[in-house]
């Protein structure tokens, strides 16, 4: 991620002088015995990475952004590579490396690192200026304040953020790069609402990374529909309502808006605390302040809030922090994300055809082996893709497709087979006559005795279960009272 010219002053201390402070700890190992040649040549490692640091801060505060940023990717090669030696290496302590290493993630940001000291000047440091944020690439952008906070200074790197960076480096990572390559198509319609409310890029990723990895029409199993999973009732109140029989959840820029008024309005509830905020959002904000109480300073991992919730919850709000992450930093992590041309363009329709017709004369074009049917179906969610739409009708696609559209899809074989495919029909069957209704099973009547229970009354019928007597007599959790007469299925 490339530096900008940095105009706004911040307290950060040089990395040394942490790392001095984690090697002191350390030496006192000596007493236990010297450190091997290979462990100390690791650690020697650690200290050129640190200088590095260091002399990138000089050459920034220098003006030199260019360089700054080439000798802090020098120093972060030369840290991941030691790091990486160190963890098959007996006697040397990976923390240390890590430490470091999330330390100039963070000056990456433009994080503020604690204080120098009370007496002392104030050092320029990494950060980014709100003034120059209009011109930034996209991607730096989306480093911006969340509420007068860097985005990275509320994710902690704790445990279970750092499984859930696992899980989306390794089961995960192909949800993850189709989400990625959805949110590009989207973003033009996405990220305008977030910009808007001030709100960072990368939070908007995770959660919909989470939720549903860029689906427009995906729907959970609870009834949450649309890109970012809004409930029907929710939806409503941020104005998701039906729009002429559509329902606006599915539509990624209104989603996008609710999305961001939801945000903004629990963050100001839970004291701009992003944790307590997304798990109000997968958990809903009622049982969250009810958790939460007055003290909204408490922790999301405090056990008060935390062992209250549902697995779901515990696991949702790490993993929406740890791709927000991922979508900051892909190259620390040795993840690359394809680059994809998203820049929104249309067509018109010269001949009739649905969106299932256009994938298949637009085939792989543009390099998209998968095929364009989620793009076109996410851009156009107002439509049936099985639908053939009239000629004249103008469709939502990315720009690059304009050319192929016109070169594949308007005369040649490709639009004959996709129309012919497309007018297939399966066979029609026929069901075979119903079979005749069952007889209704005849009943008889068990008066209870004592020492009776459901179970042993069933077994000893042997004709019936549990769950059948149970229903009949409208027994709740399976209780039965010495005389009480049951309703029982007659044995044939």
């Amino acid at each position: 991620m490339p530096f900008v010219r940095f105009t706004r002053i911040f307290c950060l201390p040089p990395l040394a002088a942490a790392v001095t402070l984690l090697a002191a700890c350390a030496s006192n190992g000596a007493v236990h015995g010297r450190a091997t040649s290979e462990v100390s040549a690791l650690y020697a490692q650690l200290d050129q990475a640190t200088q590095g640091y260091d002399t990138a801060l000089q050459q920034v505060r220098a003006g030199n952004d260019a360089a700054g940023q080439k000798t802090l990717e020098q120093a972060l090669d030369t840290l991941k590579n030691a790091s990486v030696r160190c963890g098959s290496t007996a006697g040397c302590d990976p923390q240390r490396f890590f430490s470091a290493y999330d330390h100039m993630l963070r000056l990456k940001d433009g994080s503020s690192i604690g204080d120098e000291g009370m007496n002392e000047e104030p050092q320029t440091g990494m950060a980014l200026d709100q003034g120059s944020i209009a011109a930034l690439p996209e991607a730096q952008r989306s480093v911006t304040l969340l509420h007068g906070q860097k985005l990275s200074e509320l994710i902690a790197m704790n445990g279970a953020v750092k499984a859930a960076l696992q899980m989306w480096l390794t089961q995960w990572r192909p949800n993850l790069i189709d989400a990625w390559i959805n949110y590009q198509y989207l973003r033009h319609e996405m990220w305008p609402a977030y910009k808007d409310a001030d709100l960072p890029e990368a939070l908007l990723f995770g959660i919909m990374a989470q939720e549903s990895g860029g689906k427009v029409h995906a729907v959970s199993r609870s009834g949450a529909a649309g890109p970012l999973q809004f409930m029907y009732a929710t939806g409503m109140r941020f104005g998701l309502t039906n729009s002429d029989g559509f329902d606006l959840r599915f539509d990624p820029a209104a989603s996008a808006r609710a999305n961001a008024a939801y945000m903004n309005e629990q963050l100001q509830v839970f004291n701009d605390n992003l944790e307590l905020t997304l798990a109000a959002y997968n958990a809903g904000e009622g049982r969250m302040r009810r958790l939460v109480g007055p003290d909204t300073t408490v922790s999301f991992y405090d056990p008060r809030i935390y062992n209250q919730l549902s697995q779901q919850t515990r696991d949702y709000v790490p993993s929406v922090l740890a791709a927000a992450w991922l979508f900051l930093h892909p190259d620390s992590y040795n993840l690359r994300f394809p680059r994809i041309d998203g820049v929104a363009g249309s067509i018109t329709l010269q001949r009739p055809a649905s969106i299932d017709e256009l994938t298949v004369c637009l085939g792989s074009a543009g390099g998209m082996e998968e095929g364009w049917f989620r793009t076109l179906r996410n851009l156009n969610p107002r439509l049936d893709p099985q639908q053939e739409q009239p000629a004249g009708v103008v469709l939502q696609v990315p720009k690059l497709l304009e050319k192929s559209y016109a070169s594949r899809c308007v005369d040649g074989p490709w639009p004959i087979l996709a129309a012919d495919l497309h007018a297939a029909a399966a066979p029609v069957v026929v069901d075979p006559a119903p079979p005749p209704p069952a007889e209704p099973a005849r009943t008889r009547h068990y008066k209870v005795r004592r020492g009776d229970t459901l179970v042993g009354i069933v077994r000893k019928l042997r004709c019936s279960s549990v769950q059948e007597v149970a229903e009949m007599n409208h027994l709740r959790h399976h209780h039965i009272a010495v005389g009480q007469v049951l309703k029982v299925p007659e044995c044939r």
